[in-house]
């Protein structure tokens, strides 16, 4: 009965913190890329014609965005098509609000999920160890707050197509493989599941620039540990027992995601702002101190875990799942410093004018979060007497700040303003060009001052039904 209520609780509290980020999220402004993408723009577009990127070896073309085909038919598709079905029971206005949100908040439950099953060893929605670790992730996906140092599922609707989703998919694609190091045993699945993750991983090869790094990084890892493992051996025994399957999906994973990194080399938005490797390495201790530095979200995560580790090393008994939870933790930290050392041959954005910013970072943010998931529940079932009161306790001032920090559940830069230029929109009938009372942004980064560039966003206004026709719109520069 105490684990029930216990369940019941857990549930409460995960599924409430969704529906009040549902709010914040129906809550934020379309951002600039998105009606580039979806219509798309005379630049997007031979992506959509040639998602492996043949005629960068044919002919050395180059265009935009190369090797992101599967986020980009992935967001096209689901901004086209979501908003005209929930058109059924809302106005056009409120369908793309809502078809945005309800995505963004699907990728936020699917993590917290999928990072459970990491945390606990558990898919099952009736054990309450599964939603304990949700619950203590819960906070740490800040929508406001903390969300531009920390952020996991962006506030730029684009952006969840770039990095949470492809991570999330990535998640699902190492589980079996995490399962099966956790137990000292080879993999083993079905033919039918084998298929089914090779064709996965040409998924995530071709959805973006992050998950290859995450990829080679991650293989490099695993084939160091794999030579650690056979060094002291005999040569004769290095060719045998090697593991058959998980070969064949790590060197078919990392294949692809070489020639993905590749063929992102002809990206023409690599073009737009230069600056030398070495000024942009020169960069990254500057980013490190900005990230650890600018707000406490970041930090207090960071020692999070740290503490955790030092409470199962100093207040519980040495055990095999102890000193492998420690491991985690170490294997974790040598995947930061060798990601973040590789982040500067990605080349420079004037967005990310420090290298590191919250998005270049979702990896180790989703594995420190995964960590003091998987160590906290630990604690929490292994401590006794005083000691899991008094850590019970801090897990929940930590839990605290967080949610205290995205408590506001309509974000300053709010759509109120947007809205009412779409409303003004609609009513403009056949009008070509539609001056707008106010200043603000309309799927755009900055006010739109000349008509024309809003062209490609009246194309999706009008397939939304938000417009009659192709109308443009501006606020004239002061």
């Amino acid at each position: 009965m105490k684990k029930t209520w216990l369940l019941a609780v857990l549930v409460l509290a995960v599924l409430t913190d969704l529906v009040l980020t549902y709010v914040q999220y129906s809550n934020l402004i379309l951002d600039g890329d998105l009606a580039a993408i979806v219509v798309p723009r005379a630049d997007y577009a031979p992506v959509l014609h040639d998602p492996f990127g043949w005629s960068m070896l044919t002919t050395g073309g180059w265009y935009s965005a190369p090797n992101r085909f599967f986020s980009h038919i992935t967001l096209r598709e689901y901004c086209l098509r979501a908003p005209l079905l929930l058109q059924a029971f809302t106005t056009p206005i409120n369908s793309v609000y809502m078809a945005l949100a309800l995505c963004s908040v699907s990728v936020q439950a699917l993590l917290l999920y999928v990072l459970g099953w990491y945390a606990t060893g558990s898919r099952r929605l009736s054990n309450w160890r599964l939603w304990l670790a949700m619950a203590l992730m819960t906070p740490f996906f800040q929508t406001t707050g903390y969300n531009g140092q920390m952020s996991i599922v962006d506030t730029s609707f684009t952006y969840t197509f770039f990095y949470a989703l492809p991570l999330l998919v990535l998640l699902v694609l190492l589980w079996p493989l995490y399962r099966a190091a956790g137990q000292r045993q080879p993999l083993r699945v079905g033919g039918v599941q084998l298929v089914a993750m090779l064709l996965l991983i040409v998924v995530l090869a071709f959805s973006g620039p992050i998950i290859a790094g995450v990829v080679l990084v991650l293989l490099l890892g695993v084939g160091l540990h794999a030579v650690r493992q056979r060094w002291p051996q005999p040569a004769a025994y290095w060719l045998k027992n090697l593991p058959g399957q998980a070969g064949l999906l790590w060197g078919w994973l990392g294949a692809l995601c070489l020639y993905s990194l590749y063929i992102g080399r002809h990206n023409t938005e690599n073009l737009m702002a230069t600056l030398p490797l070495g000024q942009r390495y020169q960069l990254v201790p500057l980013g490190i101190w900005d990230e650890l530095t600018s707000k406490l979200g970041l930090p207090l995560l960071v020692l999070g875990c740290l503490a955790n580790v030092q409470l199962i090393r100093r207040q519980l008994p040495p055990t095999a799942e102890g000193q492998r939870i420690v491991q985690v933790l170490r294997y974790l930290g040598w995947f930061a410093l060798v990601y973040i050392a590789l982040l500067p041959l990605g080349g420079y954005r004037d967005y990310r004018p420090l290298i590191l910013r919250h998005d270049s970072i979702v990896p180790i943010t989703l594995g420190l979060v995964g960590f003091y998931a998987l160590s906290s529940c630990y604690l929490l079932q292994q401590l006794r007497g005083k000691s899991v009161r008094w850590y019970a306790a801090a897990v929940v001032l930590v839990a605290f700040i967080f949610t205290n920090a995205d408590r506001r559940l309509i974000p300053n830069n709010n759509n109120s303003r947007e809205r009412q230029a779409l409303a003004l929109l609609s009513q403009a009938g056949s009008a070509p060009v539609v001056r707008l009372p106010q200043e603000c942004t309309v799927m755009s980064w900055s006010p739109i001052v000349r008509p024309y560039e809003s062209l490609t966003n009246a194309e999706l206004l009008k397939h939304w039904g938000i417009t009659k026709g192709h109308t443009m719109y501006y606020y004239p520069a002061q």
